[in-house]
């Protein structure tokens, strides 16, 4: 039997973990240069740039109708800006670690936005009780006994807030993806460089307001940060995203979430010499057993599943099918 495909598809995997388990060591050093709105604009317009590219190369088409362009743009705002700047913001007052642990909950934000939101998909036991796990995650990871006795909205709890607002948009932002933009006949390419150049254009207009003028100091590792968040995390990544899904199925590739945090975390202690509280990666276990339990890998295998479009890059985040509750990446 042939094993060179699946190396390759594992060699892809791999380089998945990496890259959007770097995002957060890659948001924190590009920081150090540029305001959060720099970045932001900064990753969107390079990954937008590689996905054209694509597009002119593959002779793709893009998507017609207002009312297509009109939900990719919904999906451009809460799925790329909102997150993507909410993230860059809280990055100037987070360990890369501690953010990268908040994204891990992005599948248990996806799971309540699709069982509110989404009309005939109901949440059964399952998938409450994972929910659950992983909401006393995330309560364990803000650790609110820490400001006992300290004014509202100190220290890092804002920044805190403000990641668990991006995954909250995440989990919308597919929601929204799975109901108005999914099943239109359009493939996973021209969706997500729709949307990356939509989110690049809104970029454009909202950097002058939120300090996009500011000054620069574009070093090195400032450039080198960006230009890998972008032509690489906000853009190139979600292909063998793609590949990962269609030769392993959507389950299996999923499983990236759970990688992910683990390399950020990593990356934060041995690049930038970060120190987590105790609480912080026990909180992050609970959310990915939460998640576990609510995609039922725990319980008894689920049937194969077909492959589905990654929604956007950085974190790109798998769409989930009908019932799925995969991985949903900054």
């Amino acid at each position: 039997m042939d094993t060179q495909p699946d190396r390759r598809t594992a060699a892809m995997y791999i380089t998945l973990a990496a890259v959007w388990g770097s995002s957060f060591l890659l948001i924190k050093v590009a920081l150090h240069g540029l305001s959060p709105a720099q970045l932001v604009l900064g990753r969107l317009v390079l990954g937008a740039v590689s996905l054209i590219a694509l597009m002119l190369l593959t002779r793709r088409r893009w998507p017609r109708g207002l009312a297509t362009w009109g939900h990719l743009l919904v999906v451009a705002l809460v799925l790329c800006v909102m997150p993507f700047l909410l993230f860059s913001w809280a990055g100037q007052y987070l360990p890369s670690g501690l953010s990268s642990i908040y994204n891990a909950s992005t599948p248990i934000m996806t799971a309540v936005a699709a069982g509110a939101l989404l009309p005939g998909e109901r949440l059964d036991g399952r998938q409450r009780l994972g929910i659950a796990v992983g909401a006393l995650g995330v309560v364990v990871i803000v650790g609110p006994w820490s400001y006992l006795g300290e004014p509202a909205l100190t220290g890092s709890l804002p920044a805190q807030l403000a990641c668990l607002g991006a995954t909250a948009c995440y989990g919308l932002g597919i929601t929204w993806m799975r109901r108005f933009v999914q099943g239109r006949g359009h493939d996973a390419v021209t969706v997500a460089a729709s949307q990356i150049t939509l989110a690049a254009v809104l970029m454009l207009a909202l950097a002058p307001f939120l300090g996009g003028f500011a000054p620069v100091d574009l070093t090195g590792p400032v450039v080198a940060s960006t230009v890998v968040l972008g032509a690489l995390g906000t853009g190139l990544a979600y292909v063998w995203n793609t590949r990962v899904i269609e030769r392993w199925g959507a389950q299996r590739a999923s499983t990236v979430t759970y990688l992910t945090p683990v390399v950020g975390v990593l990356l934060g202690v041995l690049v930038l010499d970060e120190r987590l509280q105790w609480n912080e990666p026990v909180g992050g276990l609970l959310v990915v057993l939460g998640i576990l339990v609510a995609q039922r890998v725990l319980g008894r295998p689920r049937p194969a599943t077909s492959p589905v479009a990654p929604t956007t890059a950085d974190v790109v985040h798998t769409a989930p099918a009908e019932g799925d509750l995969d991985e949903v990446r900054a």
